[in-house]
């Protein structure tokens, strides 16, 4: 761990925190989130959540589910709670050291910054502590979902965490992950993440993120997926709240045959910032890629693209697909759009696109003339726009508890 620290810490010293000059963070500034005092926890949680606290962060469903709570970036096996015995989780700095995890977690731990050049992914692994590795054994299906829960407490200062997590997903094995953000306190709370998820042959992966927190919230959010083996992964990406939130997810086809589908909506409003970076690269031949994101963006708020998808020479009978479709509700909200595709095989089918628009007029005037006031109409036509979507989150509870937000965001939001 040392070592990998260490090589981190010379990466971020050579990059440094990224400006508009860099051209994977044109439209993203953080810079000035670097010019505030934080508390930064060391090696373990040295605060408390209340049950009470707690209780109100929870996602639907948590009696029959795996939990894992970091506190300010750092792991709580206190406060966490593991229901099914096809789980292993460990400190990361005890798999590292233990015979059966340790060729894993040194194949797998710090693969993100292949592709993520840039000092925040390095900044994590110098500092790298208080993670998680998290093992589904081999043949068996997670029984329970695991819900990780990253809670940031500003309640006295502001926060800086750092959360870092490993998945290894054996052969033949199952397994459901939902990540939440939540902060308390009214601080202001800052949270550069990575988490590296490791599928190997015959595995199924779904992975839920959702991001619903206070304006007064920032957060750098990486997920780098790894498919060694022919499996399939199913990701969705809800961003509904938070200052500014950047996403960086990877997905990489290593073997032949593997399926991959990712899907993302973001519905920011107020002055709020949200930067979508995803990279589907195809290595090995006859794989599936499928991406669709959406958009709705409100009042002042900014939004950002950029989907990559990359076909190297050997993936012949590659199928990838990407689209991004947005709505403005508001004159003076913006979002900067940029699919695209680097193709170097030449037996293959792959497309991109992209669309910026407004409500759909003929659409709000019809409802309209059937006797629906203008508010609900807009609202039912944006929930329409969104349900492309939800219809992807597979738990009915979790897709139900992400419609509710988004129905209480349209009441707010529509006027």
């Amino acid at each position: 761990m040392d070592s990998v620290r260490q090589n981190a810490f010379n990466a971020f010293s050579q990059f440094g925190i990224p400006t508009s000059k860099h051209e994977e963070w044109k439209y993203t500034r953080i810079g000035g989130l670097f010019n505030k005092e934080y508390f930064f926890a060391k090696t373990k949680p040295t605060v408390t959540i209340s049950s009470a606290k707690l209780d109100a962060l929870r996602l639907p469903g948590y009696e029959n589910a795996n939990e894992l709570i970091f506190v300010n970036g750092i792991f709580s096996f206190e406060l966490s709670t593991i229901r099914s015995s096809s789980l292993v989780v460990l400190p990361l700095e005890d798999a590292a050291n233990n015979n059966e995890y340790a060729a894993v977690v040194s194949a797998n731990l710090g693969h993100s910054a292949k592709y993520l050049k840039d000092g925040i992914n390095a900044l994590n692994t110098a500092f790298v502590h208080g993670g998680v590795f998290i093992h589904v054994k081999k043949g068996q299906v997670a029984e329970h979902p695991v819900y990780i829960y990253h809670i940031s407490d500003a309640g006295a200062e502001n926060v800086f965490s750092q959360p870092r997590s490993l998945v290894h997903i054996s052969e033949n094995a199952q397994v459901q992950l939902i990540e939440t953000f939540s902060t308390i306190g009214s601080a202001e709370s800052f949270t550069n993440q990575v988490m590296e998820i490791v599928v190997e042959k015959g595995a199924l992966l779904e992975f839920y993120k959702i991001q619903n927190d206070a304006a007064t919230t920032n957060q750098v959010s990486t997920t780098h997926v790894r498919q060694t083996g022919k499996c399939y992964t199913h990701i969705v990406t809800i961003s509904l709240n938070g200052g500014i939130i950047r996403n960086n997810l990877n997905v990489v086809l290593e073997a032949e045959y593997c399926e991959a589908h990712l899907y993302g909506l973001y519905f920011q409003n107020g002055q709020t910032h949200i930067d979508n970076h995803t990279v589907v690269d195809n290595v090995k031949p006859n794989c599936l890629s499928n991406e669709l994101y959406k958009g709705i963006i409100n009042d002042h708020a900014t939004a950002v693209f950029n989907g990559k998808i990359f076909v190297q020479p050997d993936a012949q009978k590659t199928n990838a697909y990407q689209s991004n479709k947005n709505i403005l509700l508001s004159a003076d909200a913006s979002v900067n759009t940029k699919p695209q595709l680097e193709i170097f095989a030449d037996d293959v089918k792959c497309s991109h696109g992209c669309t910026i628009g407004r409500l759909d007029e003929e659409g709000l005037f019809y409802l309209q003339s059937r006797g629906i006031n203008e508010k609900i109409a807009r609202s039912l036509l944006v929930h329409a726009f969104a349900i492309d979507i939800l219809e992807h989150i597979k738990p009915v509870q979790i897709r139900e508890y992400v419609n509710k937000m988004i129905s209480e965001r349209l009441e707010f939001d529509i006027a």
